[in-house]
């Protein structure tokens, strides 16, 4: 037999949750509940919240479940909803609770839905931020150190010498074993400026080793009287 307080608890369940609420047996009854105040173009989530009020309601708690009717919820999210609803009927024992269970429920739902719309705009708003920066990064370019200069040089004359190394290999493919040694003969020969360029850096003590013949150009200048002398010395032949 029902208590007067369960009775009475319908009653009132009856009248405020007139479309929400459905009877299954004489200690069943399930409430349709749904999150409110939910701003335009969010999706709403809606639960049945069953329960099943044993023979001490309300001194001891009555049996709750969720079951998912709109929206998706996680497994997760259920059971922190089912566990709100036990800690708040645990603070109303002794008393009526169903309506004051689906209140709270309600609240939960709304927070949920406000919750999952603050997450995915701090997503998007943080995926458009790393898109803006990498763009940022992008036009801007990476400053240059003396290390990361020194870094792309090396890596630069690497590059350089290991495609012209392939270029010569392509190119001697074509020549005979005469033509390969001839053409490597030829380029280890240094040129005229390559040999000017080096003995341009030799220092005086460099020249001067021993064994080095000093030349003293004023033995070769010749004065403008040696040569007219010289001319007057100069005979003909007539034997033409």
């Amino acid at each position: 037999m029902l208590s007067e307080v369960l009775l009475e608890e319908f009653e009132v369940l009856e009248s405020i949750y007139p479309t929400e609420l459905s009877k299954s047996s004489e200690r069943d009854i399930q409430i349709d509940v749904e999150a409110d105040e939910v701003e335009e173009g969010l999706a709403s989530l809606k639960l049945t919240l069953d329960v099943h009020y044993t023979d001490h309601y309300p001194d001891a708690l009555p049996e709750l479940s969720l079951v998912p009717l709109e929206g998706d919820v996680e497994q997760g999210e259920l059971d922190d909803l089912l566990e709100g609803l036990i800690k708040v009927g645990e603070e109303n024992l002794g008393m009526a609770m169903t309506f004051t269970l689906v209140s709270h429920l309600r609240e939960q739902l709304t927070s949920l839905v406000q919750s999952r719309d603050a997450r995915q705009k701090f997503e998007e708003n943080e995926k458009e931020r790393l898109v803006l920066e990498e763009e940022e990064r992008r036009t801007r370019g990476t400053p240059v150190s003396v290390e990361s200069f020194k870094a792309w040089k090396a890596k630069f004359d690497k590059e350089q010498a290991d495609r012209k190394s392939k270029e010569e290999e392509e190119r001697l493919k074509g020549f005979t074993a005469k033509e390969r040694e001839e053409y490597k003969r030829m380029n280890t020969r240094l040129s005229g400026r390559q040999l000017f360029e080096r003995n341009r850096n030799l220092d005086e003590e460099t020249l001067l080793e021993e064994g080095t013949v000093s030349v003293d150009i004023s033995q070769y200048e010749r004065t403008r009287e040696e040569e007219e002398e010289e001319e007057e010395h100069i005979t003909f032949s007539d034997s033409d």
